[in-house]
C-alpha cells in the first residue's frame, strides 16, 4: 500500500480555531503572530481510502500561515515552511504529497517543492479542473442552460488551471469571454486557443464588463481578494468558484438569491474515509486537489504531476479516468462551505425567471 500526505493551511482567521479552539476567543493580531510562529505539524491521519483496486492512508500536514500571510510575508520564508511541511510528510512515511490551497500557489507552483523533497509531489490542480468542469455543467445543467449556446466566461485564464479549463470547455461553448489582469497574456492565450480548437475568444481585464451578459462562469485567480462581487452578475448566472481563497465575494450569497454559486472541486471519496480532522465538509467527502493524491497513491503513480504553470489537457483526461476507476466522483454542489440542495437550486432558478421577467417589462 501506497502511503500519500497532504498539506493544508487555514484560509481564514477562524479556520486556526479547528484545531487550536482557544483562538477563537484572541485578537487576530495574537493569531497572525502565533501562526508566524509555530512550525509545520502533523493535523491528523486519514484511514479508509479504499477502491475495488486499491487503498490507501496518509495524513494531513499543516503550515500555519492564514491566506493574507501565504500572499504578504517574503516568498523564500513561506516556501521554507512548505518545504519543512513536506519533510514532515517524508518522515511519516507518504510516497507522495499534495500541496492544498495557496502551498500549491506559492513560488514555481510546486516545482521547487518536489526538488527539494524525495517523495513525489502534485499540487492536484489536474483533477480540481475536471470536477470543475464537471460540476460547472451539471449545475448549469439543473438551471436550464446548455454550455452549446451559453456565454461562458472564464477568470483567471492566463492562469495554469484557468487556460486547461477554457481550453476544455471550448470543446463544448460556442461563446467565450477571458478575463485576466495582463492584455499580452490574454492576446497570446487567446491566439493559441483560437488555433487549437477554432475558438474564437473575446479578451477584456475588465471583470465587471465580462460578468454583463455571463451566463456561466469559471473563476480561477490566486487573488487575496474577492473579484467579483453581488452587482456584476446578471440574473440566472451560474458560477463556479475554483479558487482558494474565494474569488466570489461573501456578500453574492446574501443579496444575490437569483444567482448559483458552487465551489469547484468537492468530491466523494470511496471506502470508509476518515479524515480524523474538520476541514468544513461533510464526511467521506473532500477536495478534489486532495483527491488527487489519493488516486495517484491508489494508482502507484509515485509521480510529479500537476507541477509548474504548464498543466495539460491530457493530464485532466488521465487523472479523471483513475478517479472514475477509483470510485472518485462529484460529491453534489457546496456554497460558502453549505451543501446545496436541488431545492435551493430551483428557488435560484425560479427567482432569476421573475427578475429577468422583471427586467423586460421595465424596459418596456
Amino acid at each position: 500500500m501506497h502511503k500519500f500526505a497532504f498539506i493544508i493551511h487555514p484560509i481564514e482567521y477562524e479556520d486556526v480555531s479547528r484545531k487550536f479552539k482557544i483562538m477563537n476567543k484572541l485578537p487576530r493580531k495574537f493569531v497572525e503572530g502565533f501562526t508566524k510562529m509555530l512550525p509545520p505539524l502533523k493535523v491528523s491521519e486519514i484511514t479508509g481510502v479504499k477502491s475495488k483496486y486499491a487503498e490507501t492512508e496518509g495524513y494531513f500536514v499543516a503550515v500555519p500561515l492564514i491566506s493574507n500571510q501565504m500572499m504578504s510575508l517574503p516568498e523564500d520564508y513561506v516556501m521554507k515552511k512548505i518545504i519543512k511541511a513536506g519533510k514532515i510528510a517524508e518522515n511519516l512515511g507518504a510516497e507522495i504529497v499534495g500541496l492544498g490551497a495557496l502551498t500549491s500557489v506559492v513560488g514555481d507552483a510546486g516545482i521547487t517543492v518536489a526538488k527539494n523533497l524525495n517523495i513525489a509531489v502534485t499540487t492536484g490542480n489536474s483533477y480540481t479542473i475536471a470536477t470543475a468542469i464537471e460540476g460547472t455543467k451539471k449545475a448549469a445543467e439543473l438551471m436550464g442552460k446548455d454550455i452549446r449556446d451559453s456565454e461562458v466566461v472564464v477568470i483567471g485564464a492566463t492562469g495554469s488551471i484557468g487556460k486547461v479549463c477554457a481550453e476544455i470547455l471550448s470543446r463544448e461553448a460556442k461563446y467565450m469571454t477571458l478575463v485576466a489582469r495582463n492584455k499580452q497574456k490574454l492576446e497570446d492565450f487567446s491566439k493559441y486557443l483560437l488555433e487549437k480548437t477554432g475558438m474564437a475568444a473575446r479578451v477584456t481585464s475588465d471583470v465587471k464588463d465580462a460578468l454583463k451578459t455571463a451566463d456561466i462562469v469559471v473563476t480561477v485567480t490566486s487573488a487575496v481578494d474577492t473579484v467579483i462581487r453581488p452587482e456584476y452578475l446578471k440574473p440566472g448566472a451560474v458560477v463556479c468558484d475554483v479558487a482558494r481563497p474565494r474569488d466570489v465575494s461573501k456578500e453574492v450569497a446574501d443579496a444575490r438569491d437569483d444567482v448559483l454559486v458552487i465551489e469547484g472541486g468537492v468530491v466523494e471519496v470511496p471506502g470508509d474515509v476518515d479524515f480524523h480532522f474538520n476541514f468544513g465538509f461533510p464526511p467521506k467527502t473532500s477536495y478534489a486537489c486532495m483527491a488527487e493524491t489519493m488516486i495517484l497513491a491508489m494508482e502507484g503513480r509515485i509521480e510529479n504531476y500537476s507541477l509548474g504553470r504548464d498543466l495539460t489537457v491530457e493530464q485532466v483526461d488521465t487523472i479523471a479516468k483513475l478517479a472514475k476507476k477509483h470510485g472518485f466522483k462529484l460529491g453534489g454542489f457546496r456554497s460558502f462551505e453549505r451543501a446545496v440542495s436541488e431545492e435551493t437550486i430551483e428557488n435560484v432558478r425560479k427567482n432569476a425567471a421573475r427578475r429577468l421577467k422583471g427586467n423586460r417589462f421595465s424596459t418596456v
